[in-house]
């Protein structure tokens, strides 16, 4: 599989990091109509950078509950917008301004090595969509799974994406010295991100699950025969609302987005693109 950027990225100073300029879109509470770019600075590819940059590409898919949190449009288009701008303010990456929706029945998926899933636990895919991502996936390419709370999400997404596409492979839970965790910024622990709501009103007693059997925030992964990381399933924890609410509240934004969503995405996307 072709892919999307060269293998050597450069990682602006980190000291970049405290210098975030803040965004703000409108959000509305069904599946977005049109797209709107709100705030976000807008950049200009390099002719020859179009067609070999990095996109950051959300699948679209069918829920049985449609609404925020339980369906493909959770935290679009802000997340994709808000971390496809920090890329390209703080990484020497080429990476393309406006990102991409598509489905997994669209030809083009094969073109993309990073697909992104949000807003899973009522999630519905077909048998031709289920085959679909198993080929690209053991073709080179690789899912990044968000924002899913407690046991119950966890089962429904193992028993109708997990073992529908890999039968005979398991998750594994990624250790804290694992690259993902520390290959651009160094993080001392898996970080458990809550929307930003449940940020706000549980702020003064530093509670971050937002459920009662979602304390901890797990980090699997699921490898092909060679050991590449294939798919990373992030439960309990949402590292979407991190990017999407970085404008919403300056004490979200230096807790939850400048020190854990941001950095961790951007290590996630350096990984996937460099192994």
């Amino acid at each position: 599989m072709r892919r999307a950027v060269s293998l050597a990225l450069v990682v602006a100073c980190l000291a970049a990091l405290v210098q975030w300029s803040h965004a703000q879109f409108r959000r509305g509470r069904g599946e977005p109509e049109s797209f709107e770019r709100g705030n976000v600075p807008q950049w200009e590819l390099e002719p020859k950078f179009k067609k070999d940059c990095f996109t950051f590409v959300r699948v679209k898919y069918r829920s049985t509950i449609n609404r925020s949190s339980y369906a493909w449009w959770t935290d679009y288009p802000d997340a994709d917008l808000n971390l496809s701008w920090r890329l390209h303010q703080l990484t020497s990456m080429k990476v393309d301004p406006n990102g991409k929706v598509i489905e997994l029945t669209d030809k083009e998926l094969f073109d993309y090595p990073f697909i992104f899933m949000s807003g899973v636990p009522a999630i519905v895919l077909s048998d031709e969509e289920i085959t679909l991502l198993r080929r690209y996936l053991l073709t080179g390419g690789f899912l990044m799974v968000d924002d899913f709370w407690g046991e119950a999400h966890w089962r429904y997404f193992y028993r109708e994406v997990i073992k529908r596409v890999f039968p005979d492979r398991e998750p594994e839970e990624l250790p804290i010295d694992h690259p993902i965790f520390h290959c651009v910024f160094p993080l001392k622990e898996k970080p458990q991100i809550p929307n930003v709501g449940f940020a706000m009103r549980y702020r003064e007693t530093g509670i971050t699950w937002e459920v009662a059997d979602g304390q901890t925030p797990h980090y699997r992964g699921i490898k092909d025969a060679k050991g590449r990381l294939m798919m990373l399933i992030c439960h309990n924890t949402d590292l979407g609302d991190g990017w999407e609410e970085e404008a919403t509240d300056p004490y979200y934004f230096t807790e939850f987005s400048e020190k854990k969503a941001y950095p961790l995405g951007i290590n996630i996307i350096f990984y996937v693109m460099t192994h």
